[in-house]
Parts: structure tokens; sequence; C-alpha cells
């Protein structure tokens, strides 16, 4: 088994940081044995990753010729342990169970750890993917994902709408500044309005040091979650990775240090940068239903053994009761955590969250 190599660290803090995210949803859900189907797998090039945590068979599809010859050439140069199928296929608008007869009811796991905002360009699109990420999966099987966080991004482009018509009263109210900006990103909204469209919504988003701008679509989440349930898919959790980070900090923190500096503190905790650029996305899971078998917990604790912990580090953090006594109780499901507790358009920051439907 070939051991996952680690990012260059002179690579940038974004890069750094969704390779901890891609891997560290990797560790949480593979595990040995397992069928593994990768969406757009040209795009993140994550072989490696999942042969770490020993699989038994790979499925690459990716729309692109190019990206799937690339992935299938990096995966049979590296002699890699488990099996290994490719395909070249459009997610968003072929049906698998015509093309992938023999790969449906196949998958413990599909993931999506890059494009799903590129297939909310319609709801057509979005409810295609669904629909074949649900073929492919075995009952129980898993959906997962990486996507930027829709809240986080609407709430700041809000903020800018209601700072700009605190400034300039007397200007044509239809005018609203369409970019957000910070330290580490540059967000530019394609067309200029203040009302949520549930498809479509594009933008362009352009990290620093980066040469290359990439444009996605917004994803309104609870869309995502009808979209998910039509198709057989039942919503377990969607969480901003600064969450997510929090909640697996004594897993993961042995990660974060090793890609590098100026990503995290001594103790662990995100430096303001890095929450930055991690609360720009959040993970959202999915699971197809088993009627005979109880579904396993959706985040086991893992021992990660890359990092020491002193548990004197961690005597600044506030915990909560529950977390204290050990004793957690499971999240509700359906739509009542993202628009009671998180926000109608999604997870986001605490401070970035809408409490009502726009």
């Amino acid at each position: 088994m070939s051991a996952f190599v680690m990012p260059t660290r002179t690579e940038s803090t974004h890069h750094r940081l969704y390779e901890f995210a891609k891997l560290a949803l990797i560790k949480i859900f593979a595990h040995p044995y397992a069928t593994v189907c990768d969406l757009y797998c040209g795009v993140g090039a994550d072989a490696d990753k999942w042969e770490s945590a020993q699989i038994g068979h790979y499925i690459g599809i990716d729309v692109s010729s190019s990206g799937v010859s690339e992935m299938k050439e990096a995966w049979e140069s590296q002699r890699k342990n488990c099996t290994a199928d490719f395909f070249e296929a459009d997610p968003c608008s072929e049906n698998f169970e015509l093309h992938l007869k023999e790969k449906t009811n196949q998958a413990d796991i599909v993931c999506c750890l890059q494009n799903l905002q590129l297939c909310f360009e319609t709801e057509e699109s979005a409810r295609k993917l669904l629909h074949n990420v649900s073929s492919l999966l075995k009952p129980g099987g898993y959906f997962f994902g990486i996507t930027p966080d829709s809240s986080t991004i609407w709430a700041k482009y809000q903020k800018n709408v209601e700072a700009y018509h605190n400034r300039s009263g007397g200007m044509k109210p239809n005018i609203v500044p369409n970019c957000i900006r910070s330290e580490s990103y540059m967000i530019t909204f394609e067309v200029e309005e203040e009302k949520f469209p549930l498809f479509g919504k594009k933008y362009q988003l352009k990290f620093a040091h980066d040469m290359s701008t990439e444009t996605h679509c917004l994803v309104h989440f609870p869309s995502l979650i009808r979209l998910a349930r039509e198709a057989g898919l039942e919503y377990v959790e969607i969480q901003n990775l600064t969450e997510f980070y929090d909640d697996n900090r004594m897993q993961f923190a042995g990660i974060l240090m090793n890609l590098g500096p100026n990503l995290i503190d001594a103790k662990g905790r995100l430096l303001p940068r890095s929450y930055d650029v991690l609360g720009l996305y959040t993970t959202y899971i999915f699971q197809k239903p088993n009627p005979d078998v109880a579904p396993p917990l959706a985040t086991p604790l893992l021992q990660d053994d890359t990092y020491t912990y002193d548990e004197r580090e961690w005597q600044g953090t506030v915990w909560r009761e529950e977390e204290k006594s050990g004793i957690l109780e499971p999240p509700p499901l359906g739509l009542g955590k993202i628009s009671e507790q998180k926000g109608i358009l999604g997870p986001g920051p605490a401070d970035l969250r809408f409490s009502e439907a726009l």
C-alpha cells in the first residue's frame, strides 16, 4: 500500500486546506475493500488518498476524455493494489443506468469532491446527477463531497448590498455591488441581483496567487435535499468546513500540521486566514437507505497518530455540556436542521446565517 503524499509546502493556502478536507472525508467514510465511485475524477486526482484507505475497487467517471485518460494512466503506472475502471460520461446529462449497466447498485461510496456546484446551472442537471448517484449506490451506501457554501457567499454579498444602500441612499436602488473581496479570494457575480435564484446563479471565484478563475453556481441546499430525496437519497448532514474541522479537530489537526506552516496554531486551532478559506466551503452527506440494516454512524471517531495532544493545551476550549459528558445526541435529519439552525440557504459560519428564506 502506498502512503498518501502530502502536497508541497509551496502550494497555496487554499489548495492545502482543500486537500485536507478531501483527505479527512475519505478517512471518515472509506473502509477496506469498499467499492468507490469518484465523480469528476480527473479534476481532483485523488487516487493516492483512496488507495491509502485500502479500498477494493475504484470507479473513476469524468466528463473529459483527457481527464479520464490521465487518471487511468496515473493509476496503471503506479500499480495500485485495488482494481479500477474508468468511464467518460457526464454525470449531469447522461443516464448511468443505460451507459454503466453492470456498475449500478455496486458502490459503497459515491463522492463528488469538486464539481457539485456545476450541476446547479439548471434543476434538470442537478436532478440527473442525483438520480445517477442513487443508481450507482448500494442500499446503505453514502454520497458525500465538498462544495462552496452558498450561505457564506450569499450572506457576504447581501452585506455588501446593505452597506452600499446605507452609503448611497440617493443613488439608483437597482444598482448593487457584485463583488466580494477578502485577503484570500475574490468572488464576482455575473448578474447583479438581490434575490437568490434556486438554480443558475453564476459567479467567478479567484484565489490570491492563483492565475485561473473558477466559474460556479450557487447551490441552494433545500433544493439539493429535495431532489436527493426524490432520487431515493436521505439527507444526513451539511456542515461548513470550519465546524467540520472543529468537530473533528482532535482527529485531524495532525494532518493540517503536516500540510505546512501558517494553517493552525500550536493548539490546533485554525488561524484567521485558514478560517476564512475553509469557511467558504461545506461538506454534504447523503445516504441511500437500506431497510434491512441499521445505518452506521456518519462520523466515527478516528485516532490520528501523527499529532500528539496534551490535555493542558485544551483547557481554554469551551466545551458544551454534552461533550463533557461524552453523550452526544444524534443530529435531527431533514430540512429542519438547515432551516431552523443553519439558515435556509445552507450552513455557513454562525455570524452569516439567514434565519428565514429570502
